[in-house]
């Protein structure tokens, strides 16, 4: 006898109870229980069969997440703007900012530029300068429409236009400033005197092949005239000038090689009172013709390139140019200045040259024949030649009363 709990069988043949007390069983309740206990038993194991395999499917279906459309998602127009925040509430309006980069036609950056933003509210604009980068940038700025207005010397303006979405930072393309080609006249208050100082610094640094001095040429044709101070200034430069001087010893020296003016005798004291005569034939044909004459008749000593028209044109214009002059109200008058001083030079060196070699009025006629003459060869070689072996020589500065702007 088998004694077993709740379906089980007890000592002495008794089933318990579902309470746990012991009931007698006969074999035909033995035979019921033990089929009531196989039954169960499969039931349990087909349970378990049935939840395994449906964890096992669970188990391998895929996790799939709901495909938002490219054209509605909200990142994607904030990467083709900028970067815009993450957590933004619908209807809220977050401040970004704009930056970009300018540069000119050639890709290289351009420092200093003028940004100007404009939004909705004019009032409200902002401006900036670009850095040694050429980049700019503003921040805090409401989100709407803008525009950019470019400014930079020597260039053209540009302006972009965009609209900034709330929270955006917003790249303008890249800037290029092309340029500023128109030039546009402007009236300011710059007096005659002060253009003709300008162009006078200009000449003054005028040397053929970047050593003899060429003070006494314009290139601008209608520059303004000289005051008396700046034709004594101009003089006064040429003659101290080192090359004049080298120029003057030299051309003493030939004498001497040559026994030129006897009278003067060889030797240290020949050669510097052959000097002296040089040096005293260039003060007094410079000063008295360029500057004290030119000013007591008001006419201009500069000669002005032509530098257009037939080569027969040309060179008549600067043979002429020896016996004529520009004024200084700019118009063709005989060259009183240059002829007479010539003549007064002329005369002056009978006070210092040897008595054999003095001859009265025909040296001084003599003298100033070969100063007209130099003056002639000179001006031809002007017109086709020095200007070609002059390094420097300006433009034309800004007229009087007015002043050359880039137009923007």
């Amino acid at each position: 006898m088998c004694c077993n709990r709740r379906f089980g069988l007890g000592s002495g043949g008794e089933a318990p109870d579902y309470f746990g007390e012991w009931i007698p069983a006969t074999g035909e309740d033995k035979v019921k229980i033990i089929m009531a206990l196989q039954f169960k038993s499969r039931l349990i194991g087909l349970a378990l069969v049935t939840l395994g395999w449906t964890s096992f499917c669970l188990g391998q279906t895929p996790h799939q997440t709901p495909v938002q459309n490219p054209e509605h998602s909200p990142e994607s127009g904030a990467e083709q703007r900028g970067t815009a925040p993450v957590g933004e509430l619908p209807g809220q309006r977050i401040s970004g900012s704009i930056s970009g980069t300018v540069v000119d036609q050639s890709g290289a950056v351009i420092a200093g530029a003028r940004v100007r933003l404009a939004g909705e509210d004019q009032s409200a604009s902002q401006e900036a300068l670009s850095g040694d980068d050429g980049k700019f940038s503003f921040a805090h700025i409401a989100p709407g429409p803008f525009q950019l207005t470019i400014t930079a010397p020597g260039f053209a303006t540009q302006t972009s236009a965009g609209i900034l979405h709330s929270g955006e930072n917003y790249v303008v393309p890249e800037v290029a400033l092309a340029v500023a080609t128109a030039v546009t006249d402007v009236e300011v208050g710059v007096s005659q005197t002060e253009v003709a100082e300008e162009q006078m610094k200009v000449e003054e640094k005028q040397r053929v092949l970047g050593v003899l001095p060429n003070f006494y040429v314009s290139y601008i044709p209608n520059a303004a005239p000289l005051n008396p101070k700046q034709k004594f200034e101009l003089a006064w430069k040429m003659v101290v000038d080192p090359v004049t001087l080298f120029v003057v010893g030299g051309l003493a020296g030939v004498q001497q090689a040559q026994n030129h003016f006897v009278g003067y005798g060889q030797g240290a004291q020949g050669y510097a009172k052959r000097f002296g005569a040089n040096y005293a034939d260039t003060v007094s044909s410079t000063f008295i013709g360029g500057a004290i004459l030119a000013t007591l008749l008001k006419q201009d000593p500069r000669y002005f390139y032509k530098g257009t028209g037939s080569t027969r044109s040309r060179i008549l214009y600067a043979i002429a140019n020896s016996v004529i002059c520009k004024g200084d109200n700019r118009r063709w008058q005989p060259n009183y200045s240059n002829v007479l001083g010539n003549l007064a030079s002329g005369g002056i060196s009978n006070l210092y040259y040897p008595a054999q070699d003095r001859n009265g009025a025909e040296l001084t006629f003599e003298n100033a024949a070969l100063g007209i003459g130099a003056g002639s060869i000179t001006n031809l070689l002007q017109e086709f030649l020095l200007r070609k072996l002059t390094p420097t020589h300006g433009h034309a500065p800004a007229k009087p009363g007015k002043k050359s702007l880039d137009s923007n």
